[in-house]
């Protein structure tokens, strides 16, 4: 269904209050949306009253803490979002990109992983070369939802390649590979490899980081599992990393991680990386954003500020 507001209703509507808006769609909230603008939270809060009362619908309403779009506003949604592009992009078009004083927020999308990984490295980049803009760091159930890059929600995500969408562009970062978290004083795990007997005695951290969509990640392990001969008795499961490595530092629980977060867990944490007792394969993680991007030149700044930081 198209959305259609004629010239004579859009020249009476204060264009600003469409701004406001979406940063209230971005943020999910009035409070992240003032933040944003530098306004007060009753300035965003008169602004969606009056837009409201003119387009003749709730726009927006409350989901537990935060708040979601109706169906009209869903509509809206990327004419709006398109709208602030490309005025964004003739803006800093017209003036020239300048990281040192460019002010926008960039949103990257990428499993609680990322956080622990990834996010540090580019975050001490980002602070660098963008020292007057905001890195914000989203879910991967914030990408999914809102359908983020499409509507530009998010600017960026973290992922295997055979995650993108329609429209977008993959670029690989680094592959990595699985390993086992234990405790270092394990009592039953002592060895660098896991035998196929202690895998399928020992009890199993089982990680879903999408509530009802199992990752490609855990796809292939269960495949893998199954061509090896191997079962898995899950003792926890839990939808995030961190949560994971915390349980296996305190417990006889073990947990397939990344290697490459393995190793930033066991910095933290009192716990050593055991091999799997399987050839893991190596997955491919990639910076993935949408075409509607690709001219934007403060949208590729940063993304070549993420392939700086977290390419190998």
């Amino acid at each position: 269904m198209m959305v259609r507001i004629t010239a004579v209703n859009l020249s009476a509507i204060d264009l600003n209050l469409f701004l406001v808006l979406h940063a209230v769609l971005e943020s999910g909230s009035a409070t992240g949306a003032a933040r944003e603008l530098h306004v007060t939270q009753s300035a965003v809060s008169n602004a969606l009253a009056r837009l409201r009362e003119v387009l003749g619908d709730p726009l927006v309403v409350r989901s537990g803490r935060g708040l979601v779009p109706t169906p009209r506003c869903e509509e809206l949604r990327p004419f709006i979002a398109s709208a602030v592009g490309q005025l964004q992009l003739a803006l800093e078009g017209g003036q020239g990109f300048k990281p040192e004083t460019c002010t926008r927020t960039f949103t990257l999308a990428g499993a609680d992983h990322h956080g622990v990984s990834d996010v540090p490295v580019l975050a001490a980049l980002f602070a660098k070369r963008l020292p007057a803009a905001l890195l914000r760091v989203v879910s991967l159930d914030y990408l999914v939802e809102r359908d983020g890059l499409t509507t530009g929600a998010v600017d960026v995500a973290l992922g295997p390649p055979e995650a993108t969408g329609p429209g977008c562009h993959a670029e690989p970062l680094y592959t990595d590979d699985a390993v086992l978290l234990v405790r270092r004083d394990h009592p039953r795990i002592r060895g660098k490899t896991l035998t196929k007997a202690l895998y399928n005695t020992s009890k199993h951290i089982d990680l879903h980081l999408a509530e009802g969509r199992p990752g490609i990640g855990h796809q292939q392990h269960t495949r893998i599992l199954k061509e090896h001969g191997l079962t898995r008795e899950v003792g926890l499961a839990v939808p995030h990393f961190f949560a994971a490595a915390m349980a296996a530092a305190r417990s006889d629980l073990v947990a397939g991680v990344p290697r490459r977060v393995a190793r930033a867990f066991c910095d933290m944490l009192p716990l050593r990386t055991v091999e799997m007792p399987f050839p893991s394969p190596r997955m491919t993680k990639s910076l993935i954003w949408h075409t509607r991007t690709d001219a934007d030149p403060g949208a590729s700044y940063f993304r070549s500020l993420v392939v700086e930081a977290l390419r190998e």
